[in-house]
């Protein structure tokens, strides 16, 4: 290797390696600590056997959606182990008994009347706001024959009545009529922002149906209230005004996506759609039929004698909110043409999606949903372990001790025994750590991958495999040299070499580290991840660090052909040991 090449990859090496530390540091990225690093707790749920891998993957999604509304969480992991257990670590997690209510219960599913929509989540767009009053009152008296009048502050006595003014008082008649200029005050927005019969305002956060002021929306709606609810980010976040659930998942006994034939020759062509197909119990089926004749009133497009001559068409009143949870998954409408007087008889029912998007996507995922609602998957806690935050801190104090400690220990023999090779060792190893910090840091900003005490612990059993790399490498060289080789000679042939061991020795810890995070769970699987991630980074270390480093000090005076401390005396005391 040319001095100039090793230069310039020496050089780029360490301006990417050190820049990337910097710029991640002082941009406040930092690794993700895990539970046992910070405090928090986890648990395994077991679900009935024979419980269908989408309706886990679904529990996932209501969970993640759960902890995100607990707040204070740090990037949750929650995902399927096996084939009917969902493992959940939520760090940072102080409140465990909330925690273990927001994941442990099946999902909610109700079926709600639509009474009013709005693209807007908010106050505004669904309470009528009334103008406040006018502060000017009026009052009238009742006096006998005569008009007087009088203006300041002056009382008058007509008869046998007496009248008392503030600003100006007219008797004409039989009649006074007195007005007082009132004073402007603020009136608090609650007082005027009329709701719909019994909805009320939220005193406690964990009062049932009631409205939270601050959002517009019900934090904790009740079956048999009304609710004001919001759709998935995915659709846009409309608002919705529901009426009480007149359907629960309990009434629905299966749903399945399918594609719907349309039309068609002789030959069976023609266009399809995706709908999906409802069954209902024979309960339900009578709670559904009598709600979609209540509906089928609005919005007619055939004039019934029972539709509703004031609604127009496209009135929301026409759909049926789908509730998954306090989330609007869905909300078909019923068909224009529906009789009022029938409704949608039967035990079934057809959901047809709108036009574009991927709708087969869209069925599938929705009828996921409702099967998860309607069936009744309870969740058993497996184990459930908690690290308090002061633990987590002395834990991750015992890893950083441990680390450095080691560190300390292998740079010490290293310079001992390989003189100025041994301070590339030492530099190496600060290349390598820098390069797992910024790539640990980068992961848990992106990808959300937390740092646990295991990952520690694989991090140092790391150092001990990037050390052995520098150990296959530098004996090498020598062994080169014994043969007679020059120095420089024998630090491009000996890097050949114990680089396809260097590059052996990794794939079998690379290997090891791929089937330890796929089949592994729980901590095993964070020691995995850093064992696989400082794997790469010691060949990458190898190749654009240790060869153009090694190959740059031996061309030095001082540390290649120089005394004892070079790496022409560390190679020749060796091989004067080696012939005595």
């Amino acid at each position: 290797m040319s001095r100039r090449s090793a230069l310039l990859t020496l050089t780029i090496t360490l301006a990417v390696v050190y820049g990337s530390l910097i710029l991640t540091q002082l941009s406040g990225t930092t690794p993700l600590l895990g539970l046992d690093l910070q405090g928090g707790f986890s648990v395994v749920l077991n679900a009935p056997e024979g419980t269908d891998a989408d309706v886990l993957d679904q529990a996932v999604q209501i969970m993640r959606r759960r902890i995100e509304a607990l707040g204070n969480v740090q990037e949750p992991e929650i995902a399927v182990v096996g084939n009917r257990s969902i493992e959940v670590q939520l760090p940072g997690v102080t409140d465990r008994d909330r925690a273990l209510a927001a994941v442990g219960t099946t999902g909610r599913l109700e079926f709600r009347p639509v009474r009013d929509i709005s693209p807007i989540p908010g106050i505004s767009p669904l309470f009528f706001q009334a103008p406040p009053e006018d502060p000017t009152t009026t009052t009238t008296t009742t006096a006998p024959e005569g008009t007087t009048t009088t203006d300041g502050g002056a009382t008058t006595t007509t008869g046998d009545a007496t009248t008392t003014t503030v600003a100006s008082t007219t008797t004409t008649g039989e009649a006074t009529t007195t007005t007082t200029p009132g004073t402007t005050t603020t009136l608090d927005p609650k007082s005027y922002i009329v709701l719909p019969e019994g909805v009320t305002w939220c005193d406690e956060v964990d009062q049932a149906g009631c409205v939270d002021f601050a959002t517009g929306l019900t934090p904790n709606p009740a079956p048999g209230l009304d609710a004001f609810l919001v759709s998935s980010p995915e659709d846009g976040e409309i608002a919705y005004h529901v009426a009480p659930a007149r359907l629960l998942g309990s009434d629905l006994t299966s749903a399945q996506a399918q594609f719907e034939q349309q039309g068609g020759g002789p030959t069976g062509g023609g266009l399809g759609r995706w709908v999906v197909l409802l069954n209902f119990s024979s309960e339900g089926s009578a709670k559904f039929t009598a709600v979609t004749r209540e509906l089928a009133r609005y919005g007619c497009s055939i004039p019934y004698p029972e539709c509703d001559p004031t609604s127009p068409p496209g009135d929301p009143r026409r759909q049926f909110a789908i509730v998954l949870d306090r989330v609007v998954v869905s909300a078909p409408q019923v068909n224009a043409d529906v009789d009022p007087a029938v409704g949608i008889p039967g035990n079934s029912a057809v959901i047809t999606l709108g036009d574009g998007g991927n709708q087969q996507e869209e069925a599938r995922n929705l009828s996921v949903v409702l099967r998860y609602g309607s069936l009744p998957v309870s969740f058993e806690q497996a184990t459930v372990q908690s690290v308090s935050a002061t633990l987590g801190s002395d834990s991750l104090d015992a890893g950083l001790i441990a680390g450095f400690a080691g560190l300390a220990l292998v740079a010490m023999a290293m310079i001992l025994y390989y003189r100025a090779l041994g301070l590339v060792n030492v530099i190496g190893l600060t290349v390598f750590g820098s390069l797992v910090l910024v790539i640990f840091s980068l992961l848990g900003e992106w990808q959300g991958v937390t740092l646990t005490l295991a990952g520690v612990a694989g991090l140092i059993v790391a150092v001990g495999i990037t050390a052995d790399s520098y150990i296959v490498y530098f004996e090498r060289i020598k062994e080169e040299v014994h043969r007679g080789r020059s120095l420089r000679s024998a630090i491009d042939h000996a890097f050949t070499r114990a680089f396809r061991t260097i590059l052996t020795a990794d794939t079998v810890s690379f290997a090891g580290a791929v089937l330890l995070f796929f089949l592994a769970i729980g901590a095993v699987k964070g020691f995995a991840l850093a064992l696989l991630i400082a794997t790469v980074c010691d060949v990458l270390v190898a190749v654009f660090f240790t060869r153009p480093a090694v190959a740059l000090l031996a061309r030095t005076r001082v540390f290649g052909e120089g005394g004892r401390l070079s790496v022409r005396g560390a190679v020749g005391a060796a091989k004067e040991e080696a012939t005595a």
